[in-house]
């Protein structure tokens, strides 16, 4: 059970500040890249890069394919910051852990949060290979009040009883769709809901027939916790799933899956998630009201 001594808005507050007096510009747009995609962060220019070890509070990344690195540089002329690497509650971590980048994030001046992760098909129309745009997710640790909200609210970052209903920002969607068939990757990509498990382990097969009659057409390990806080936190949210593998739903399937291949997938899918997302950042205004630094 989570101390309600272990998060505090004034170490959120130091970490914000450590890094605001490192960096020349407040970002605007934050991107957490999944397992393989770290290589979005290399189209970044003016780039300044803490390894997670170095920055005060931050948890340190253990999974393979997460390089634990936040950069911080000039993407499509907007300042962003891009973690290179996430943290997972299989991992040990807390979910207030978990999600403190996202309130540090909040408090260095970020409007839009862009998710990605690695994720199984649970949909038979999804190919492996696929990008599916996060419509809405289904957040099983989250009903079973394994919630990164749960503990005193600091009214500073957002209500107590936050909405979900349009986590994922509807306009984002349908310009990131528009976006796609321009660049010509109509036959890739999917608008779905997609599904937070615990982890480590994949899932069996009478888990995955579950997940699917509850309406899931991906499912994954991370993202769900983020974008709460994201939402909570006010900041408009946008995620993408890179599909890596089919999740078995008969006991006949032989076709298997390990982390390795998944690290493999997005190594070739890069080039088309880093357009997109390169494309999405470009279409993206900000009002001048809109971007603030820390008090």
């Amino acid at each position: 059970m989570q101390n309600k001594d272990d998060f505090r808005y004034e170490d959120c507050e130091e970490t914000a500040r450590w890094l605001l007096d490192r960096v020349q510009s407040p970002p605007v747009i934050a991107i957490i890249c999944g397992s393989g995609l770290g290589l979005l962060a290399d189209t970044l220019t003016d780039i300044k890069t803490f390894d997670y070890v170095q920055i005060p509070h931050f948890p340190t990344s253990t999974v393979a394919g997460h390089s634990g690195q936040l950069v911080f540089g000039i993407l499509q002329g907007k300042s962003c910051v891009v973690m290179k690497g996430r943290f997972h509650v299989y991992e040990g971590y807390p979910l207030w852990k978990v999600t403190l980048p996202i309130r540090v994030f909040k408090l260095l001046g970020v409007k839009v949060l862009m998710v990605t992760n690695a994720a199984g098909s649970l949909c038979e129309t999804y190919s492996t290979g696929d990008l599916m745009i996060i419509r809405d997710h289904i957040n099983m640790p989250g009903l079973a009040a394994l919630n990164p909200l749960r503990g005193p609210n600091d009214e500073r970052f957002g209500p107590r009883f936050p909405s979900l209903w349009d986590t994922y920002d509807k306009d984002l969607r349908s310009t990131a769709l528009e976006i796609a068939r321009r660049l010509g990757h109509t036959d890739l990509i999917h608008e779905g809901v997609y599904c937070m498990v615990g982890g480590p382990n994949f899932e069996s097969v009478a888990e995955a027939r579950f997940l699917q009659r509850l309406g899931a057409d991906a499912v994954g390990m991370s993202t769900a916790p983020e974008a709460v806080v994201a939402k909570h936190c006010g900041m408009r949210v946008f995620g993408l799933s890179l599909i890596t593998n089919r999740v078995a739903q008969a006991y006949e399937m032989v076709d298997s899956v390990d982390h390795t291949s998944v690290l493999e997938v997005g190594k070739q899918r890069s080039n088309v998630l880093q357009e997109l997302v390169t494309e999405l950042v470009k279409s993206i205004n900000f009002k001048e009201e809109d971007k603030q630094e820390l008090a």
